[in-house]
């Protein structure tokens, strides 16, 4: 987005890229439907954004969700708004846009090259790059860094940009997983059976937030989109006090009277697992987390009465342990700290150098905020350089 807003604006622009091809996180991102942005108004958009709102709020202000569909429209690609207010092109695949996008970019005479690697500056403040002839010195009259974070390493973000700028007295916030799954101590018999199954039309539930949407469980853990939703919540939780209680509703659409009605029914011969799926309708997978917390806290599931077994139906306690690993979350949180860049996103230690994208301080939930983010600040990097290079504003707080 930055070599776009540069070109268009008159300026000899080339992209370096690590691998072999371009834009691979962006095709991975597309694998199940690019989810391009969110289709709800600014205010509710901007406050995904948790801390960073008021950072990224004049650059998604200035690049807000309709001018990026604006801009896949005009590279033919319309897009549509999904039941959950996501917006995805039509296609519903990355690589037509990616292929448009290279296109236009070819006319507008930017160039690539490839199998370059950033390894930081030489002692001419030169850019150094390892490539597949060896060391290549580049001076640029003005850069911008977008390297990602260090989620999905084998798709270029590995992260290595950290301690160059570290180096460099720029402050760096750790980088973390984000948008991740979480560990958590299933018994054998329930890991065997279940790993892989879908928790599908539940509520998760910690702190004062709740989340509705499905959850899947690993070997290991949990993880999906609604855990993603609430994933800074509980690796913040766990960071401080080495774990978290997630609670779970199985059937958050019936309420604990309804819930208590039809567990009181007679039943007969059945046992607790068949009331549970014919009068509740719960899935196996859901019985089984059910009982699997029951048992972590000592209780006979089937000894319950229906007044103590229906709440526990809507509050499952799950007990987190720790995050999976950052190199399968979808996102990283942690990067180049606030206080490191000016308004037009330029590196106030390194003038001349701006950055852009995930390599930022920053984090979202999945839903399209991730690439909204990610687009809008290359364009205000791309502007910042404009007026760098025209001896402009840019270097003003």
């Amino acid at each position: 987005m930055a070599a776009e807003v540069l070109a268009e604006g008159g300026t000899a622009v080339t992209v370096y890229d690590a691998m072999p091809s371009v834009a691979r996180k962006f095709l991975m991102a597309g694998r199940g439907g690019l989810n391009l942005t969110h289709s709800e108004e600014l205010p509710a958009f901007l406050s995904r954004y948790r801390e960073a709102a008021e950072w990224l709020e004049p650059a998604i202000r200035a690049f807000p969700p309709q001018r990026l569909r604006d801009w896949c429209e005009a590279l033919g690609e319309p897009t549509f708004v999904g039941s959950s207010g996501r917006v995805f092109p039509v296609a519903m695949k990355a690589s037509p846009l990616l292929r448009a996008w290279l296109r236009r970019l070819a006319t507008q005479g930017v160039r690539f090259e490839l199998r370059h690697r950033w390894i930081g500056w030489d002692g001419e403040a030169r850019l150094t790059f390892e490539t597949p002839a060896g060391l290549r010195a580049i001076t640029a009259d003005a850069t911008v860094l977008a390297l990602g974070g260090a989620s999905w390493p084998r798709l270029g973000s590995d992260g290595g940009w950290a301690a160059l700028l570290a180096a460099k007295g720029l402050a760096i916030a750790p980088l973390r997983p984000a948008n991740c799954g979480f560990t958590i101590a299933w018994s054998d018999i329930f890991r065997d059976r279940f790993e892989g199954q879908p928790l599908k039309g539940i509520a998760l539930s910690f702190g004062d937030r709740s989340v509705r949407g499905e959850a899947v469980i690993t070997r290991d853990g949990i993880e999906g989109g609604a855990v993603y939703a609430l994933s800074a919540e509980l690796r913040e939780a766990i960071a401080a006090t080495g774990e978290a209680i997630l609670h779970v509703a199985l059937r958050p659409d019936l309420a604990a009277t309804e819930l208590i009605r039809r567990l009181s029914a007679p039943r007969g011969k059945q046992s607790l697992s068949n009331v549970l799926r014919k009068l509740v309708q719960l899935s196996p997978v859901a019985t089984g987390l059910l009982q699997e917390a029951a048992k972590a806290q000592g209780l006979a599931l089937s000894s319950l009465p229906p007044d103590r077994l229906a709440p526990l139906i809507n509050a499952v306690p799950v007990r987190l342990t720790g995050t999976a690993g950052l190199a399968r979350a979808i996102s990283s949180a942690g990067g180049i700290a606030r206080d490191e860049l000016d308004a037009d996103f330029m590196l106030k230690r390194l003038p001349g150098i701006f950055a852009a994208g995930e390599m930022l301080d920053w984090e979202a939930p999945t839903g399209g905020y991730l690439l909204q983010a990610s687009f809008a600040t290359g364009v205000a990097a791309g502007k910042g350089v404009l007026k760098w290079l025209a001896g402009g504003t840019a270097g003003n707080d």
